[in-house]
This record gives C-alpha cells, sequence and structure tokens, in this order.
C-alpha cells in the first residue's frame, strides 16, 4: 500500500513540515506501508486548462502520475485568504475524479488564525465527498505558535493530533482493502 503525502503549495515549509511528520509517524509504526512526499514546491505544474489529462507532459505529467499511483493520501494545505491554496486547487483540477474514487483521504491544514481550521471541514472535505472519497473524521491544524523558532513542531497537543491521524488513515485504508472490491463498479 502506498500514502502519498501532498504538500498544497509553493510558498513556505510549516505545511511541508507537518506532512513529513505525518508521513514519518506512518513509516515508525507502519513499517509495511510505503509513504513518498509530493511537494509541489518542487515541480512546475501547468494550470489546468480543460483538456484530457493524459495529453499533459513534463512535471504536470509526473505530478498527475504520482497522484494517481496512491492507495491513499494525507493531503496539506496553507490557508490563504479563508481558502485552501490555487496550487492544490490546480492539482484537483488536473487529476481525474476517479483517481480519488474510494480512496481514503485525511487532511492537514496551516493557518495564522485559529478559525482558519474551518477550511478543512467547510472546503476540503467537501471536494472529496465530490471525488467519492473516504474521509477520516480527524484531521490536524497547525497554527503558527505551534512551530519554535526553528520551524519545528513542539506543541503537544498537535503532535498526539498527527498521531492520531496517521493511526485513523491507516485503519481506514486497511479496514477499506479488503472490500474494495464490492465498490470498484460503482
Amino acid at each position: 500500500m502506498k500514502l502519498l503525502g501532498i504538500s498544497g503549495t509553493i510558498t513556505g515549509s510549516k505545511t511541508k513540515t507537518v506532512i513529513e511528520k505525518l508521513l514519518e509517524e506512518v513509516k515508525n509504526n507502519y513499517p509495511e506501508i510505503e509513504v513518498e512526499l509530493l511537494d509541489l514546491k518542487d515541480y512546475k505544474v501547468e494550470f489546468c486548462d480543460g483538456r484530457d489529462p493524459s495529453t499533459y507532459s513534463g512535471d504536470t505529467k509526473k505530478v498527475i502520475d504520482l497522484v494517481s499511483s496512491a492507495d491513499f493520501y494525507i493531503i496539506g494545505t496553507p490557508i490563504f485568504q479563508g481558502s485552501l491554496t490555487g496550487a492544490l486547487k490546480n492539482l484537483f483540477d488536473l487529476v481525474p475524479p476517479k483517481v480519488f474514487r474510494n480512496k481514503v483521504i485525511g487532511f492537514a491544514a496551516t493557518g495564522g488564525t485559529y478559525q482558519h481550521y474551518l477550511v478543512i471541514e467547510n472546503q476540503l472535505k467537501p471536494i472529496a465527498g465530490y471525488f467519492r472519497a473516504y474521509v477520516t473524521p480527524g484531521s490536524v491544524y497547525v497554527q503558527h505558535d505551534h512551530f519554535n523558532a526553528q520551524g519545528e513542531l513542539v506543541d503537544e497537543h498537535v503532535l498526539e493530533r498527527i498521531a492520531n491521524l496517521s493511526n485513523e488513515i491507516v485503519s481506514m485504508q486497511k479496514a477499506l482493502k479488503g472490500n474494495r472490491h464490492e465498490y470498484q463498479h460503482s
């Protein structure tokens, strides 16, 4: 099973730090799970223009193929202007919705205020619903105060939520994997 962590931004480092911590937690507790990080900052992804996704090339094709090859996901975004990043929205537009169908997604977000945690509930989860993906009940929201001056996550409550989400996503994936054949033709 392959878990893909997606850092859905082309700026900053906090979202990547959170996704890396979630992937590290999964790898430490479930060594049988293959984990990989997709950091959108490392790719020059074209804007979605409505064409067939198979016609893209270069980094855009690499990113689409990487997302398509995963069995389940942890997706993170910083919250800008009360919403997910344009880079992550563009990724969602590029990848065919059927790629996410019947796959498990866990969400993480970072932001400057505590109120921005609602973006997970009000924007990210509905997008996953449109994809007909399974969403973990829990999520991780990290506010700037949860990092130390070196950019490390230090808040014990956040670290506990990271541990909980990493266990939740693997448990859901393992439980659903055995029943996956029943839903392939939905």
